[in-house]
């Protein structure tokens, strides 16, 4: 059964449960990362990633973050889901939320998260283009996606 689900802007006190969530999400999906590097992804989450965008969570019933997008310049520049909660609906939710009401129509998938890649595929966005690190110039490559013209 899927749970009943809420869609609302998180507060500066919802921070810390982000980052959780981003980090449970992280340790699941990202076994190409080294625990050194998910600490200063960690860091940079909480400092910098969380204010930059328009960030919108998915909670249930009593009040828990299960997982959150955030949106910038038409990208969705983050999407993670808490690992309990995969497959029940709730990143599609959210990117379906990014796309219809906050008009993003781009993202970047770490090359090496074939399940994300596979989510993206799934929901209409193709593959445009690929770089050989990602946004701290690290050699985990990006695939450049964008939402294709039939899907929007």
């Amino acid at each position: 059964m899927r749970p009943t689900l809420t869609l609302q802007t998180p507060r500066y006190s919802d921070y810390p449960e982000l980052v959780a969530v981003w980090e449970a999400s992280v340790r699941a999906t990202h076994d190409f990362l080294p625990e050194s590097y998910i600490l200063v992804l960690r860091d940079h989450v909480l400092r910098k990633y969380l204010d930059a965008v328009m960030l919108v969570c998915c909670k249930d019933r009593q009040r828990h973050i299960l997982g959150f997008a955030g949106v910038a310049n038409g990208r969705v520049d983050m999407l993670f889901v808490a690992p309990d909660y995969r497959g029940q609906g709730v990143g599609q939710r959210l990117l379906r939320h990014a796309v219809a009401e906050l008009n993003a129509e781009r993202l970047d998938v770490n090359e090496q998260n074939p399940q994300a890649l596979g989510f993206y595929l799934h929901e209409g966005f193709e593959v445009v283009g690929r770089s050989a690190t990602d946004g701290l110039g690290q050699p985990y490559p990006l695939l450049h996606m964008r939402l294709a013209p039939t899907a929007a």
